[in-house]
């Protein structure tokens, strides 16, 4: 055989093991590509995002929406194929899986914690709207849950309304460790709350509470560190004024804040917030209508301009990484606070789109 076809043959032969090498060996990273857009002006499944009774509201047009991003399964092992391909892609990021699930966790504990994250994302976007509007929000702390085997365990639950401890009114969850901290390990505590039952009784007939019971915790030492500790997490619930419901399937993760926040306002004020324009955005949002982070921006972006989108509400904290690769056709706008986008979205809306606040790459 001639030594030129022997070489060819052996260099064949090569790259096909290194194909199938590349086929077999598995790398720890994961792919994040754009997920679907949903406008939270408008339906999903047939049925409304924003569902609002209980309070006048108003017809609206254009677009809000939240944005996602698609991931690979914590159980899934790309290859280097894979890998080699997803880095060259424009439409997709190979990051490393540790960054996706961390520290071991199973795409079952990633799904319900991305459950949680949304629920309570769905939460801070009320609150969050309806102070924007200057509409009244009553709070109250609540126990958040109760630690298996804890003195607490049996005599607390979640869900129950915490009004005293040792006679003292507690106005903000910290209130309650702060209190709690003072006695001395195995001595006890007194509670005064509104059981959850009574509470969850009284919200659904809009009135208060008034029935309330007395609950004596019996605390013990925290671990290693001489502190006392019932074993209950507190938290804060909100009584709204009339009934905002949020309905989307298959999503979770807090990063749909913003967009809820701003459909909830959309609906609850005369005339179109974006003019009729298309708007797509994300962000977390807290209780004061702070907008924080979020992962993937980058395909977010992609995604929310193939919908169809021309502009993009994007976090500030996350406006250096959206700055550098921005789709055509499609304008950052930086925002802050709910009040920060509110504020953009009526410059859009008339037209004065040279003074929208911008992302950069410094």
């Amino acid at each position: 055989m001639p030594r030129r076809t022997v070489t060819m043959l052996a260099a064949t032969l090569s790259l096909i093991a290194l194909l199938c090498a590349g086929v077999l060996i598995p790398v720890p990273y994961s792919e994040m590509s754009p997920g679907p857009t949903v406008n939270t002006l408008g339906d999903s499944g047939g049925e409304p995002v924003l569902r609002i009774s209980g309070h006048e509201t108003y017809p609206t047009s254009g677009h809000l929406n939240m944005t996602t991003v698609r991931v690979t399964g914590a159980e899934y092992r790309m290859n280097l194929v894979e890998a080699v391909a997803g880095w060259l892609a424009h439409d997709s990021v190979v990051v490393p899986h540790d960054t996706l699930y961390p520290d071991g966790k199973t795409e079952e504990q990633s799904t319900q914690e991305n459950a949680e994250e949304f629920s309570q994302s769905q939460e801070s976007a009320r609150v969050a709207a309806l102070r924007q509007l200057d509409l009244p929000v009553a709070s109250r702390v609540i126990v958040s849950s109760v630690q298996k085997d804890s003195p607490a365990e049996g005599r607390l639950h979640a869900g129950d309304v915490i009004k005293e401890v040792d006679g003292t009114p507690v106005r903000e969850p910290k209130d309650v460790a702060a209190i709690v901290t003072k006695r001395r390990p195995g001595k006890p505590v007194d509670f005064t709350i509104v059981p959850a039952e009574d509470a969850a009784a009284a919200e659904k007939a809009g009135r208060e509470p008034t029935t309330t019971e007395a609950v004596t915790v019996t605390t013990r030492r925290a671990g290693d560190a001489d502190r006392a500790v019932v074993g209950i997490q507190a938290g804060t619930d909100h009584t709204f004024p009339f009934r905002i419901d949020i309905k989307l399937d298959d999503v979770g993760g807090p990063s749909a804040g913003l967009m809820f926040a701003l459909g909830i306002v959309d609906k609850l004020t005369p005339g179109a917030l974006t003019g009729g324009r298309f708007v797509a955005g994300t962000g977390t949002i807290d209780e004061t209508g702070k907008v924080g982070p979020i992962g993937g921006i980058e395909m977010k972006l992609v995604g929310a301009r193939a919908a169809g989108a021309r502009y993009f509400l994007t976090p500030a904290a996350n406006c250096r990484a959206a700055a550098s690769d921005v789709p055509d056709g499609l304008t950052l706008i930086k925002v802050d606070t709910i009040a920060d986008a509110v504020t953009s979205l009526e410059k859009v809306r008339k037209g004065e789109t040279a003074g929208l606040p911008g992302c950069s790459r410094s």
